[in-house]
C-alpha cells in the first residue's frame, strides 16, 4: 500500500474558491481543470485593470490642504488626518458590507441581460443586415461603375487640358 502525505495547497494569487494545487495534481498524474466560474481572484491587487485609478484614489491631501501661512495646530492637523482616513476606510467597508452583495447581484443581472441581448439579438441583426445589404451593395456598385465612371473620366480629361499660369507684375 502507498501512503499519501497531504501537503498544504499552494496559493499563488489567492483563489478563494479552489487553491492552486498544481503540484499535488502533478504528483497524482491528474489533470488540472480550470472552471470559468471560479477563476483565480487576486486578493492583493483588486483593480488589475486600473479601472478606478483616476476616480477614487482620494487621500486627505487631495481634499483638505492648508496653504502656507495658514496652519492649524499640529495636533488638530494630525487628528483631522486620522479622522478622515479612518472614517473613509471603515465607512467604505460598512457600505460594501451592506450593499456589496446586492449591488453585485444587480450588476450581474444587468451584464447577463446585456450579454444575452448582444449575443441573441444585436449580433444576429447586424449579421443579417450585412448579408441582406451585400446584394444591394453589388447592384449599387455596378450602377456607379456603369454610369458615373465614364462621366467622371470625361470630366477629368476635359479639366486635365486646362493650364493655369500665375504672373506677378511689378
Amino acid at each position: 500500500s502507498q501512503d499519501f502525505v497531504y501537503t498544504a495547497p499552494i496559493r499563488e494569487q489567492g483563489n478563494i474558491y479552489k487553491p492552486n494545487n498544481k503540484m499535488m495534481a502533478d504528483e497524482l498524474n491528474e489533470k488540472v481543470v480550470h472552471d470559468v466560474h471560479t477563476k483565480e481572484i487576486d486578493l492583493v491587487n483588486r483593480d488589475p485593470k486600473h479601472l478606478n485609478d483616476d476616480v477614487v484614489k482620494i487621500d486627505f491631501e487631495d481634499v483638505i490642504a492648508e496653504p502656507e501661512g495658514t496652519h492649524s495646530f499640529d495636533g488638530i492637523w494630525k487628528a483631522s488626518f486620522t479622522t478622515f482616513t479612518v472614517t473613509k476606510y471603515w465607512f467604505y467597508r460598512l457600505l460594501s458590507a451592506i450593499f456589496g452583495i446586492p449591488m453585485a447581484l444587480i450588476w450581474g443581472i444587468y451584464f447577463a441581460i446585456l450579454s444575452f441581448l448582444h449575443i441573441w439579438a444585436v449580433v444576429p441583426c447586424i449579421r443579417s443586415y450585412l448579408i441582406e445589404i451585400q446584394c444591394i451593395s453589388r447592384v449599387y456598385s455596378i450602377c456607379i461603375h456603369t454610369f458615373c465612371d465614364p462621366l467622371f473620366e470625361a470630366i477629368g480629361i476635359m479639366f486635365s487640358n486646362i493650364r493655369a499660369t500665375l504672373r506677378k507684375e511689378i
